[in-house]
């Protein structure tokens, strides 16, 4: 108790403040016997103690306090920052507040040394809760950092560079997992796994710097993941004492892995897919370049069933856009852009990139050729409007499919750092960045952005590689893209590097049997662009005419012939029956019966195709912006009003011709 009266606690909000003294000066009166009040708390954004822009808005005894925390030494830190990547909807306005100097310092190091490519996680203010604690310590050169954070950090993908220099700041790290991440694990049921009944998993963080510093060890236990709050509450009790736990020693590789349970040995030794590597002349891999999905953060608007309406609602939007590109040369402050534009989710969806086109003078003109079929789920065909201006990341689909009768095959995986087990899906047409979960996607062939100049983006030490390695000049690339699709598909390969394909790119390994998989893949990619193509699954159509059925003109109705066609056949939200799910609740007048039960087997995603199907294939209207995508539209401008109704069969046609040709896959 004799330190008390050196610590110094920040707080921001006033209710934290008062109870973060209470129970100081509580402390303080158990120990010793008297109460005296605590002169060391501040009223302050600890954040702003960096940022050297501090602060008379309080009391001078508040200010005289924060300055004083300033000028001191700090040897330990102890905290639970929050823990907050940043707003959902830039229509709110509400970004993460900005600390140039804290930002700098993160962006210098955490992020100047993650090999990651999507890195936004290194925002979240606990990053820069533990970049600052650790730079206060390191001044001193020893001390104790303690936090109770979110557990992301301990093998996120985005976080290699911030392990890398936790590991070089202090030299004993112990890490308690309480687990609890409901949106990486499925199987947990809400937050009763979670110790603060929030979404994102937690972790404990001890941290020690000594002044005879001379090696770095991490250390890691990790709680049940299915015990509930009270059953890690009581183990932490047990425990009491860090000391008291049972840790293993986390032995760091060269990619700054913590956690690497399940990480098959042979990995490195496989061919690359592609890597940044590659991409900058460093290294070699089998693809010359390969894109995320396209990103629009507005997808509302620029998707759509009806092509009409599509052209429509992105003309008026437009209009509003190019409004504020005339109107900001005149704006008198151009400091910033947020205060400027009309934030209104009838007429725009703003994202950081759109404002941003705005002040650089960026005007919207409407194209024809930006209408384009894409695939925005599973087998869900959908209107994009490619315009450059509202979709915020088009990435190389430029040069991907530059024009929209481009000719072209993209083999689409899930991207680096998903939960949902690994999966790929061939697409002939755009796809979106959330097809399936944050897709990679590895084109056939590239052009320039005339949609001129066509080459293999199978490279040629690719081809060679394997031309070599099965001493067989007959292959060509396009045999080794059918390849790879089947090595992709194969479940023996799924399960065998399940860990790495979470943290990396997929590595190709040599299969005994080329042409086998090679064929494989060829029909199995040809099923899935071609889906609508193929034969009809005979399912057993139910019908049945509601009670007190009107007919929109009025007329009697007694048979469900009578009843007009495409309201017969129209879609509202389809769903399986939850008793037998072998049937399906069409709309009031159809169930399909007869869906044989290994139609759930393929799952492309978190969920079987035909799951996607009953999914995307439902009237929604988007609360913010009013818009109503209707799949029925799609069908009517088919000209066929039963398409929702057979692209049903023939989705079942396409999973057990899939669970086919994967289950005849050589065994090795």
């Amino acid at each position: 108790h004799k330190y008390l009266h050196e610590l110094h606690c920040n707080e921001v909000m006033l209710m934290p403040y008062y109870i973060a003294c209470l129970n100081i000066e509580h402390l303080f009166f158990e120990l010793t016997g008297e109460y005296e009040a605590f002169p060391g708390i501040c009223l302050v954004d600890t954040f702003e103690l960096v940022e050297d822009r501090q602060m008379g808005m309080f009391t001078s005894d508040n200010t005289e306090r924060v300055q004083r925390q300033k000028e001191a030494p700090i040897y330990v830190v102890i905290g639970n920052p929050p823990y907050n990547a940043g707003q959902v909807n830039e229509n709110d306005n509400n970004k993460n507040r900005k600390y140039i100097a804290m930002d700098k310092r993160v962006q210098e190091t955490y992020v100047k040394d993650s090999k990651a490519t999507y890195r936004a996680d290194l925002n979240d203010p606990y990053v820069k809760a533990f970049r600052m604690a650790s730079d206060k310590i390191i001044q001193n050169g020893e001390g104790i950092l303690c936090f109770v954070t979110n557990n992301g950090f301990l093998d996120g993908i985005a976080f290699d560079g911030m392990r890398k220099h936790l590991r070089n700041d202090f030299d004993h790290i112990a890490l308690i997992d309480l687990g609890g991440n409901v949106r990486k694990n499925p199987k947990l049921s809400g937050t009763t796994h979670n110790v603060f009944g929030i979404q994102v998993g937690v972790s404990v963080s001890i941290m020690l710097l000594h002044s005879d510093k001379k090696e770095s060890i991490v250390e890691y236990a990790r709680m049940d993941e299915y015990w509930n709050k009270r059953e890690k509450y009581a183990e932490l009790n047990k425990v009491h004492n860090y000391l008291n736990v049972h840790f293993q020693t986390v032995n760091e590789n060269a990619k700054h892995l913590w956690l690497t349970d399940g990480m098959a040995d042979d990995w490195d030794d496989l061919i690359p897919l592609g890597s940044k590597e590659a991409k900058s002349g460093k290294a070699n891999a089998l693809f010359d370049i390969y894109s995320l999905g396209i990103l629009t953060n507005r997808d509302r608007w620029v998707y759509r069933f009806n092509k009409s309406n599509l052209v429509r609602s992105m003309s008026e939007m437009s209009d509003f856009y190019n409004d504020f590109v005339a109107k900001w040369p005149y704006y008198e402050s151009k400091k910033d852009i947020n205060d400027f534009v009309e934030y209104d989710d009838a007429k725009i969806s703003w994202s950081r990139d759109l404002k941003l086109k705005v002040k650089r003078n960026r005007m919207s003109v409407h194209k024809d050729s930006f209408v384009r079929t894409s695939v925005y789920r599973p087998f869900c065909k959908q209107h994009l409007c490619f315009n450059p201006i509202f979709v915020d990341q088009a990435l190389k689909f430029p040069r991907i499919f530059p024009l929209p009768e481009t000719e072209n095959v993209v083999i689409c995986l899930s991207a680096i750092g998903q939960s949902k087990p690994f999966h790929s899906m061939a697409v002939n047409v755009i796809p979106d960045l959330h097809l399936t979960g944050d897709s990679q996607c590895f084109p056939l062939y590239v052009y320039d952005e005339e949609g001129k100049n066509k080459k293999d983006n199978i490279t040629d030490w690719g081809l060679e590689q394997f031309r070599n390695h099965y001493q067989d000049s007959r292959i060509e690339k396009l045999d080794v893209y059918h390849y790879v699709y089947g090595i992709l598909h194969d479940p023996a390969y799924r399960e065998k590097y399940a860990a790495n394909l979470k943290r990396e790119l997929p590595r190709i390994p040599f299969r005994t049997d080329f042409w086998a998989y090679a064929e494989a893949g060829k029909k199995l990619m040809d099923i899935h662009i071609k889906y609508e193509d193929q034969d009809k699954y005979p399912i057993t159509e139910e019908w049945s005419l509601p009670k007190n059925y009107v007919h929109p003109h009025g007329i009697a109705v007694n048979t469900i012939e009578q009843v007009p066609l495409q309201e017969r056949y129209y879609v509202s939200k389809m769903k399986r029956d939850k008793n037998d799910p072998t049937k399906l609740i069409y709309n009031d007048f159809l169930t399909i019966s007869g869906i044989p039960s290994e139609v759930d087997e393929y799952k492309p995603g978190n969920r079987s195709a035909l799951n996607w199907i009953i999914d995307q294939y439902q009237v929604s209207t988007d609360k913010r912006s009013g818009i109503t995508n209707n799949p029925n539209d799609w069908s009517y401008e088919s000209g066929n009003p039963q398409y929702i109704l057979n692209l049903i069969q023939r989705i079942i046609t396409v999973s057990i011709e899939t669970n086919v040709i994967v289950k005849g896959l050589p065994r090795e």
